[in-house]
């Protein structure tokens, strides 16, 4: 398959196009910054994934058979702590991006068989963190509702919400406020784990699960 990823320089992204070059897949990676990956199967596009609408995006569209959407923000802070531009930059990149990038792909008659969004456990709601559960719970009605339009081509469509993932991101500043919480099985998620979950969803072993979201939480949300 060749697999269009987003978020591709670090974290989950990362840990995804390496399992999938791992299982023999060609990846085209978009992202800020350059990837660490050095592979004849893997090619990186410069993209800033927040700002598309303005971003003229040159992909060969007509040859990706799934899509990837890993890149992520977070900001947190409570009610009294809402600022309407990070808010909005979390929209663009959590559902904007994705949905134009889609729709992109199936206007230029690329053969997408599987879609697969990394969201967030969060997307139920979590202390400190409602602009950033707003966006990730938006994903959830994107996925459901594009597997119900796209069920009759056969095209699967689903999302991966994962819990704490040991990833820069658990250390980023920007979520000094509110610090991960400890999964109950006490230790965090790795962002392998991750992977093979997108890569099973890719896989045609999954292919009569479409409109699902499958947590990866270590019971995080029990």
């Amino acid at each position: 398959m060749h697999l269009l990823v987003t978020g591709c320089s670090s974290g989950i992204g990362l840990a995804i196009c390496q399992h999938l070059l791992e299982q023999g897949h060609e990846i085209t990676g978009l992202s800020r910054r350059p990837a660490p990956i050095e592979s004849e199967r893997f090619h990186w596009v410069s993209a800033d994934l927040g700002a598309l609408s303005s971003t003229m995006l040159k992909l060969d569209s007509s040859s990706f058979d799934g899509f990837v959407h890993a890149a992520g923000i977070m900001h947190t802070g409570d009610i009294q702590a809402y600022e309407h531009e990070l808010a909005q930059q979390m929209w663009r990149l959590h559902v904007d991006a994705p949905a134009l990038l889609v729709q992109k792909l199936l206007a230029e008659q690329a053969p997408l068989t599987r879609i697969v969004l990394i969201g967030s456990r969060t997307q139920q709601g979590a202390l400190g963190k409602s602009a950033y559960a707003a966006s990730k719970a938006a994903q959830q009605g994107l996925i459901r509702s594009w597997a119900m339009e796209l069920v009759g081509k056969q095209v699967t469509v689903n999302l991966v919400a994962p819990g704490a993932t040991r990833t820069p991101m658990l250390e980023d500043p920007n979520r000094a406020g509110v610090a991960p919480k400890l999964p109950p099985m006490g230790r965090f998620i790795e962002p392998d784990e991750i992977a093979a979950s997108v890569s099973f969803l890719l896989s045609d072993s999954a292919r009569s699960i479409t409109g699902q979201t499958l947590t990866v939480c270590a019971g995080a949300s029990l």
